[in-house]
């Protein structure tokens, strides 16, 4: 299937960007890696009169570590640079999901906050770095402002973006101690949405756990928080009965439906299993090292 007909646009500035969408309203969309519109143009679930490419946008394909250590990701940052990248090795979250985004080809072309900002409940990145929390920068007709990722889904694919909004960088704040963690999805076959996903962020004191942050995907209409496996783990050791007690309240968290995929009771399984496998590759891993 072809998508309807719509004008197109390549501004070469931000400034030009936001006057397009501030002509255009609701009848825009923006367009960075394309990984997720351009498949929702093909099938007409998307209709925009106008299609604003932010690709010639200068200075938005960056990652960087900043002077307060946290981590940015401009809007043009591409999953296949965050893959390769030694930057990673403060996130380990977030180096163990870039491979797992997707398939190579959706990889190069497709960005991080690009995909946020789909906000599909079987996205990757959200999860990830809403155990993080991490937050967006967006600018706009009212300036720049920063939103947390636990604000920035408001649902199935509605992201927190005002009219005329662009989100311009993902911010991942700097751990404060030994960072660790693990990305876990279930997939049909390379490259598919997830069944059921968990991201696992913890920073450990020893083997004291200082924070922890536990995200799934695909378990619920948005990304879910783990509050209480979280509340499990931080300031107590890690130990088997404090990953078995997280593992068990991540899995009651999550708030699957039962489909082909698989019914309810089996996805929270896979919750509860994943949660387990990446806090004993912590508690396993040799001191010092993040895992």
């Amino acid at each position: 299937m072809y998508p309807p007909r719509f004008a197109y646009e390549a501004p070469r500035s931000l400034d030009q960007a936001q006057a397009l969408l501030a002509e255009y309203g609701d009848e825009a969309k923006v367009l960075a890696g394309g990984q997720s519109l351009v498949p929702l143009l093909k099938l007409r679930f998307a209709a925009p009169a106008m299609l604003v490419d932010i690709n010639n946008v200068p200075d938005l394909e960056y990652h960087r570590t900043a002077s307060d250590g946290s981590l940015r990701v401009g809007a043009l940052c591409r999953h296949a640079d965050l893959e390769r990248s030694t930057l990673l090795a403060q996130f380990p979250v977030m180096a163990s999901a870039a491979p797992l985004v997707a398939d190579p080809v959706v990889r190069h072309r497709g960005t991080l906050v690009g995909s946020v900002c789909h906000a599909d409940p079987q996205g990757d990145w959200s999860a990830v770095l809403l155990a993080l929390d991490a937050s967006i920068v967006a600018v706009g007709p009212e300036g720049r402002r920063t939103i947390p990722m636990a604000e920035f889904v408001l649902g199935p694919f509605t992201p927190a973006l005002r009219p005329g909004e662009i989100a311009i960088e993902a911010v991942i704040p700097p751990p404060q101690h030994q960072p660790a963690g693990s990305y876990f999805k279930l997939e049909r076959r390379v490259g598919d949405f997830a069944t059921a996903g968990a991201a696992v962020a913890v920073e450990m004191d020893g083997s004291r756990v200082t924070r922890a942050g536990i995200a799934l995907t695909g378990v619920g209409t948005l990304g879910t928080r783990a509050t209480a496996a979280e509340e499990a783990l931080t300031g107590h050791e890690l130990t088997d009965g404090s990953i078995a007690e997280a593992a068990d309240a991540a899995a009651e968290s999550a708030n699957p439906q039962s489909d082909h995929r698989g019914s309810a009771q089996f996805k929270r399984h896979v919750v509860r299993t994943f949660v387990s496998r990446a806090l004993h590759r912590v508690l396993d891993a040799p001191a010092g090292k993040a895992a």
